[in-house]
């Protein structure tokens, strides 16, 4: 956030938000905000929130005549909180914020509140603009679906983003191909439940087909990759794509968070510990290649010892190697928070007891890896991923970011790969 006469924007929590902020800057910038500081939040934990209020105080202090603009999941779910923070100018809501009239009169300067946040949960479709570029970034975010009509006791994300909307076929085609003529060499499906595109669309078609669609559409497309998945909604065609189309990149992330089926069931997810091991096999059947990511979640209310080494368990059993693990955080008004709670430091123990294992897993990988081929993407200091994305720095002279470069791993250091060119 150092360019001048430029809107400036800091974001925080999911690929989604990344995807959004890129809009939001290119119409914040049409609109002539140039003394703005624009923050999109999340409202994941409340870690992710007191970040939030840190970086906003910070701004004050660093910038005492901009203009702060607060927006995101944790804004949409309570306005009022950040609009009384005395550093925070407006607050917009997760639709107003992707809408050009609404900057442009902010822009203008015309008579706007200080709150403009809307019922998400009224709304029925997802915004229609597109992003053209993607400033700072060699792979594109492409939103295909928004919302949730899931409602898992701990989550309180469906009330900042509302209920499940798609974006049609012949759009995302059209978002991608300005991607890709924009330099993006891999475009990563993204939403807030992709699993579930299209169940509100004519003729209810599913995210495998939407994917056969855009591989077939995109021939100049080198990589396509697919944010997280629910591991309850696998299709036939999403595993046909996995096994048949090498440009489907060999790397899921899946919306697990825990391997004890009572916590699953306290938490109404819509599966159980045996059908993430049915899938996981079924897909490095198809994609022996394949490498799984997982979200986990510590010290869920009521999880006893027997619970916790579960998760391990089928971390272990299902072959998951990159975790992303959330110590539970009770957030008001979800179900979760009413439930007994577990102690602070059992449930910060318990999520590095499941980081320690999600390191062992990653460090067996990547020495496993030594000595295979692979393709990475070059992102900034030759730094960038492979195609299970491992992070890869490549070694020798500077390749340009947005490189897709042939490599072999040569070794292991510092949680990467060193490669180098085949």
């Amino acid at each position: 956030m150092t360019e001048r006469n430029v809107p400036k924007l800091e974001t925080f929590g999911c690929r989604l938000n990344i995807w959004e902020s890129e809009v939001m800057l290119t119409q914040a910038r049409d609109a002539g905000l140039n003394d703005a500081i624009i923050f999109n939040t999340c409202a994941v934990t409340a870690e992710s929130e007191r970040q939030a209020r840190q970086a906003i105080r910070r701004a004050r202090r660093e910038n005492p005549d901009a203009r702060i603009v607060v927006t995101g999941c944790a804004a949409q779910i309570a306005p009022q909180n950040w609009a009384d923070m005395l550093e925070v100018d407006y607050v917009i809501g997760n639709h107003e914020k992707l809408q050009p009239d609404e900057w442009q009169a902010l822009g203008a300067g015309e008579n706007v509140s200080d709150i403009v946040v809307g019922d998400v949960m009224s709304l029925r479709e997802t915004a229609s603009h597109m992003v053209e570029s993607f400033h700072g970034h060699t792979r594109g975010f492409l939103q295909i679906q928004q919302g949730c009509d899931h409602r898992c006791t701990f989550c309180i994300i469906p009330y900042g983003r509302g209920n499940s909307r798609s974006v049609p076929r012949d759009r995302i085609v059209e978002s991608a191909r300005k991607l890709i003529d924009d330099g993006c060499a891999e475009i990563v499906l993204s939403g807030v439940d992709i699993t579930s595109w299209g169940a509100d669309l004519p003729s209810h078609p599913r995210l495998g087909q939407l994917v056969r669609h855009l591989l077939f559409k995109l021939p100049n497309l080198p990589r396509l990759r697919l944010s997280s998945i629910d591991p309850a909604e696998p299709d036939h065609d999403l595993m046909e794509m996995l096994e048949h189309e090498d440009r489907l990149m060999p790397h899921l992330h899946l919306s697990i968070q825990h391997g004890d089926d009572l916590m699953l069931k306290r938490m109404k997810r819509r599966h159980l510990a045996r059908d993430v091991i049915r899938f996981c096999d079924e897909a490095r059947r198809r994609r022996p290649d394949i490498v799984f990511g997982a979200d986990i979640i510590a010290g869920f209310p009521t999880e006893t010892k027997t619970a916790h080494k579960a998760s391990l368990d089928l971390i272990n059993r299902a072959g998951i190697t990159f975790l992303h693990v959330f110590p539970f955080s009770p957030r008001e008004g979800t179900p979760a928070a009413l439930m007994p709670q577990l102690d602070r430091g059992l449930i910060r123990g318990r999520a590095a007891e499941l980081r320690d294992f999600g390191r062992i897993r990653q460090s067996i990988l990547f020495e496993n890896s030594v000595g295979s081929r692979d393709q990475i993407l070059v992102e900034t200091g030759n730094m960038g991923h492979g195609r299970n994305y491992s992070r890869m720095q490549l070694s020798g002279d500077y390749v340009a970011a947005g490189s897709l470069v042939d490599v072999t791993v040569k070794e292991t250091r510092d949680n990467l790969l060193v490669v180098q060119r085949c």
